[in-house]
């Protein structure tokens, strides 16, 4: 009896050492984990690096002259393009030497790149097994767990009712913002030419103090213009009728059409689908717009020749008589974009410029064209980079 009592006090300190050894085991094995892991997500290698740097003219239309041109960059990129702002410098940088070595770059010279072309900044600087992954689903599941804390506060702050795109997309503005205006307005300010920088997406973006800088609330695609000193023209347009498998995360703007003066004459940016939309057409009439940039994109293996899905989320224009499903999805483009086609735009020219290449699962769809003197001048081949030129 004696001595089970004086063998419990003993049992019980023998207890609470084991709980104390395993509480500090597990400690520091939770930060060994963390550290190691913090050394994973800060760890940034830089991959091999293979790229394409050609360009080839696709179309060319009208005779040189002292009014200037309009250039559609078609470029053909891949995630590995974007490993840095440096290595996407390199390849567009590449483009426009090729197209100044060909006499289309002259201080009237206006540049048009395609839509999102900014917004894939968000994957600069990440790990080798984002570039690598099979899907975009898997690469952004590599983009959020190499950069925990951001994406959380970008979860929390998240306002699309898919606050996990949302998030994505969100996580990295500030330096997405500061590597769109170094890039874009370096290549302007560098071959001394106007650029429509395509489009990227950011947080109530808005030039202040003539920087480009993210706000804090919906995400909004938005195409920045820059001028041949690299300083942005005006304010960013947003686009105003993003598509319905965007309007999860990307906020419909309820601004108008802007309009910048040019060398070449004013110029406006119809974002994608906002080109299909004829009152844009005549808004941009009413403020004198001679040129008219349409960044756009179409992703998804053969997409460019399926169907046409109709206005995709939005109410059809009265004035529109086509149908889904009517035409492919290429002519509906050719069929709704209505640039220099009077009376419907008085615009002198204007382009409409997709980007090429595949990001993990989705390859790039669509093929440029531009119009003129009531005219559709497109790019027919499937694959590679382009450029489309119209003299003015």
């Amino acid at each position: 009896m004696g001595s089970t009592l004086d063998a419990t006090p003993s049992t019980r300190l023998l207890l609470v050492f084991m709980r104390k050894l395993l509480y500090l085991f597990f400690s520091m094995a939770l930060v060994a984990a963390l550290t190691t892991y913090a050394m994973w997500a800060a760890d940034r290698p830089a991959g091999h690096y293979l790229s394409d740097l050609r360009i080839k003219l696709a179309v060319d239309q009208g005779s040189p002259a002292d009014r200037g041109n309009l250039l559609g960059i078609q470029p053909e990129l891949f995630p590995t393009d974007y490993q840095s702002p440096e290595r996407l410098h390199r390849k567009l940088a590449a483009y426009l030497q090729q197209a100044q070595d060909q006499g289309l770059l002259n201080d009237k010279t206006v540049v048009v790149l395609p839509e999102h072309v900014g917004t894939w900044l968000m994957i600069s600087g990440e790990k080798d097994e984002l570039y690598q992954a099979p899907t975009v689903a898997e690469a952004m599941n590599w983009l959020a767990a190499s950069n925990p804390l951001l994406f959380a506060r970008a979860w929390l702050s998240a306002q699309g009712s898919d606050r996990l795109d949302d998030a994505h997309l969100r996580m990295k503005s500030r330096s997405m913002a500061k590597d769109y205006q170094a890039l874009f307005g370096g290549l302007a300010k560098e071959f001394h030419v106007t650029l429509v920088a395509g489009s990227i997406v950011l947080p109530e973006p808005s030039i202040r103090d003539g920087q480009l800088k993210p706000g804090s609330g919906a995400l909004f695609n938005s195409s920045v213009v820059f001028g041949r000193d690299g300083a942005p023209l005006g304010q960013p347009q947003r686009q105003m009728h993003p598509v319905f498998d965007q309007r999860e995360v990307i906020q419909a703007s309820e601004q108008t059409v802007n309009v910048v003066d040019t060398p070449a004459g004013r110029l406006g940016v119809l974002i994608g689908s906002d080109s299909w939309y004829p009152d844009n057409y005549r808004k941009l009439d009413e403020q004198g717009a001679q040129l008219v940039a349409v960044p756009a994109q179409v992703f998804g293996h053969g997409a460019w020749d399926k169907p046409w899905r109709g206005y995709k989320g939005s109410s059809t224009p009265g004035s529109v008589s086509l149908k889904p499903g009517e035409v492919s999805e290429g002519q509906a483009w050719h069929r709704l974009t209505l640039i220099a086609q009077p009376p419907s735009s008085r615009a002198i020219a204007g382009m409409s410029v997709f980007l090429r290449g595949q990001f993990w699962d989705l390859p790039g769809a669509g093929q440029s064209f531009l119009s003129s003197n009531g005219q559709q001048f497109a790019d027919g081949e499937a694959r590679g980079a382009r450029m489309l030129n119209v003299w003015l």
